[in-house]
């Protein structure tokens, strides 16, 4: 079952980006991770629109998995640079559907 990590990121001070994004990547790809999106380009279509700079969505095997990335030792030094310069809000959802009536989705329990 997939699961997605959702990252919304409001940058307050931009000088750990550059090693952020070169070496992250890899990290979460040893968590079997992939990069559906790390964009800038946040569009409003209903509601109030985040106030962010950016929001990153990785596709991960299974919420373990996303887990895992986010308490890699390996990761922890790039957390605390991104939490120093930025304000934060990291989500996992899994590939479920609430109702139950989308047929490719397996129906969510709980």
């Amino acid at each position: 079952m997939s699961a997605f990590l959702i990252a919304q990121v409001k940058v307050t001070d931009p000088a750990w980006i550059p090693d952020y994004a070169a070496k992250v990547h890899d990290i979460a790809a040893r968590h079997g991770g992939r990069y559906l999106s790390r964009s800038p380009n946040v569009t409003r279509l209903e509601g109030e629109a985040p106030d962010v700079s950016l929001v990153a969505l990785i596709q991960f095997p299974d919420v373990q998995s996303a887990e895992a990335f986010a308490k890699d030792p390996d990761y922890a030094p790039f957390v605390a640079a991104r939490q120093a310069g930025s304000v934060s809000n990291f989500y996992v959802i899994d590939d479920t559907d609430a109702a139950g009536s989308i047929p490719y989705l397996p129906k969510a329990q709980g």
